[in-house]
């Protein structure tokens, strides 16, 4: 047994923080025995016993790329080798693991599932890994890679898509991944920012061809992720049964009713749109990107406030993807974003990369500290419900109740 003493427990539940808390996490299974105040829950003597200012659930990003990129030049994604990428990305999940992030979605990648079982075996140091390997985009959509000759491209041996055209394609892409083992389907249900000949606002993909996916993806309990960045993609996706939608640039008010309806899952990645604002002519980010991404910032931003206002539930994703301009590591930034730039509370702010981020993923027990839950728990030095960036200020990480070695 071990012992984690708290004067400030977060549990990532939709209640109060626990003062002078404590959990007991049982190392034998990786879980947690019990959680609850110091006074009520008894330590054993023989337990390995510590204690910090504040302790929360272990961070999930809900939205990120293990590629092991290490440039913005979208050619450079292609020609580079899937092996280059996954020895880059290795260091990636460290930096990950070091941030206090125990969870990750993998949305898009050549690389996702040999990351994800090597983690899972012991053979290399990262937080648990659920990935929907590569996206599946419409020809001339989002993952299709526009400035390639489609002979170079339909193959999807490159880059972070595949492409299928109407249902029976759809239909049969689906189940490709699900044969290869994914965690989640990711599709695209609109132009983006770093496509060069598509628009944010622009619907891929038919509601029949949305519906193949969905239909397959549900039947074996995989979630359905779309990237959606315009209103019209937006409700293709919820109409259709998509579980999570990210991006989200433009809600209008059907969007939010939908939300609604559906009980998916909001996934903004603020944290991509802000450094491709900021810092992207810096970093070698194509024009069109830079463009595209200063006409939506605005909107992005008052599309995110006003979920929160509605009650969406909204899960925290950085779109980072490896290089220096959105490095791993540097994950938290999408925490701050939400409190600093949304007005998001900042419990509310802990559960979106918590309980909430919890919601994407096929697992149950993984996002708050609960008897029986994971033991995936993070230490921190100060108090992130006054300052949010305390999240950065990590004394100490487990996951399944191992502790990790920075």
């Amino acid at each position: 047994m071990r012992v984690i003493d708290a004067d400030l427990l977060v549990t990532g539940r939709d209640a109060p923080p626990i003062e002078d808390g404590r959990i007991v996490i049982d190392e034998e299974d990786g879980t947690i025995d019990e959680v609850g105040t110091q006074e009520d829950v008894s330590a054993t003597g023989d337990a390995a016993h510590e204690a910090h200012p504040v302790v929360t659930p272990g961070l999930i990003d809900a939205h990120l790329h293990l590629t092991g990129a290490r440039s913005m030049d979208p050619m450079q994604w292609v020609i580079e080798s899937s092996e280059l990428g996954a020895a880059r990305a290795t260091a990636d999940l460290r930096d990950l693991l070091a941030a206090g992030f125990t969870s990750v979605r993998d949305v898009g990648s050549q690389t996702g599932l040999g990351l994800r079982d090597a983690v899972a075996e012991g053979s290399i140091p990262g937080p648990r890994i659920y990935t929907s390997a590569q996206s599946i985009s419409q020809t001339a959509g989002h993952g299709d890679s526009h400035f390639l000759p489609y002979e170079w491209v339909s193959g999807g041996e490159r880059g972070i898509g595949t492409l299928a055209d109407g249902p029976d394609e759809c239909r049969k892409e689906a189940r490709k991944r699900i044969r290869d083992g994914v965690d989640v389907l990711k599709i695209m249900t609109t132009g983006g920012v770093l496509s060069e000949k598509d628009a944010p606002d622009q619907s891929q993909f038919t509601d029949a061809e949305v519906q193949a996916f969905v239909e397959e993806a549900h039947r074996v309990g995989i979630p359905v992720a779309s990237h959606a960045q315009g209103a019209p993609g937006i409700k293709t996706a919820l109409r259709n049964g998509v579980d999570t939608i990210e991006h989200g640039f433009y809600l209008d008010e059907e969007c939010l009713d939908l939300f609604e309806e559906t009980g998916a899952t909001f996934v903004p990645t603020l944290a991509i749109m802000y450094r491709l604002i900021e810092h992207g002519a810096d970093h070698g980010v194509p024009e069109y990107g830079l463009e595209k991404s200063r006409e939506a910032s605005e909107s992005h931003f008052d599309a995110v406030e006003r979920a929160y206002d509605a009650g969406i539930p909204i899960a925290t994703g950085t779109d980072f993807l490896g290089p220096e301009l959105v490095p791993h590591g540097e994950n938290a930034l999408e925490l701050e974003l939400l409190a600093d730039e949304v007005g998001m509370d900042e419990h509310d702010v802990l559960q979106s990369a918590t309980r909430i981020a919890a919601r994407t993923v096929p697992d149950d027990d993984v996002g708050t500290l609960e008897a029986g839950n994971r033991a995936d728990v993070l230490a921190l030095g100060s108090d992130p419900l006054e300052d949010i960036s305390a999240v950065r200020d990590v004394e100490a990480v487990w996951t399944d109740g191992a502790a990790v070695e920075f």
